[in-house]
């Protein structure tokens, strides 16, 4: 994964009021910790931020007062209504260390005929890796599955480098017969036809 490089520059302000001042200046509070050090407050340009965070597990290269930093994104808060960005937390990361990331699940193939649908029990993986080589996706084939069918987090195929940090017996998606729904008002009007 290709590490984007954004600026940042460092909160002397904080609060609620510090934080909207900021917003409404197209700057996004956040905060950088980890390695012992001590947490870094920091706001990052809300329009770049934003393209970044588009891919998952990105790997940020920040420029902050002269020094360059690598982080990942832990937490990401949105405002629920319009969706912006308005607060991130960063963990910083060192080349060739290895990192817990939850990535995406997807499938290919198609099921079995019949009228299957497939379940996702789990959306993402939790996965060890490399943090500069962090996978965006884990893509497992669904072709032929019938009903009663289930893929477990073992089962699926992982990138080099890449290993399994959760439950590795946890069900990520299962395949379930579609059931048919008995036309209720068809049956009213027969017994009451039938009275």
């Amino acid at each position: 994964m290709a590490e984007i490089k954004l600026a940042a520059q460092v909160r002397t302000e904080f609060g609620k009021g510090a934080a909207r001042r900021a917003r409404r200046a197209n700057q996004v509070p956040a905060v950088v910790y980890g390695h012992g050090a001590e947490s870094v407050h920091i706001t990052l340009p809300a329009h770049e931020l934003q393209l970044v965070l588009r891919t998952a597990n990105v790997l940020i290269g920040l420029e902050l007062d002269g020094k360059d930093a690598l982080v990942i994104p832990k937490a990401v808060q949105r405002n629920p209504l319009k969706g912006d960005i308005e607060h991130v937390d960063l963990l910083t990361v060192k080349r060739g260390e290895k990192v817990n990331v939850e990535v995406a699940v997807h499938v290919e193939g198609d099921l079995a005929p019949g009228g299957n649908l497939l379940e996702y029990v789990q959306n993402t993986l939790l996965v060890e890796a490399e943090a500069t080589h962090i996978p965006e996706s884990v893509t497992v084939s669904v072709q032929g599955l019938d009903a009663g069918a289930s893929i477990l987090a073992k089962d699926i195929p992982l990138p080099k480098g890449s290993v399994l940090a959760g439950d590795e017996d946890a069900i990520v998606l299962q395949v379930v017969a579609a059931q048919a729904e008995e036309p209720a008002a068809e049956s009213a009007e027969e017994a009451g036809e039938e009275a």
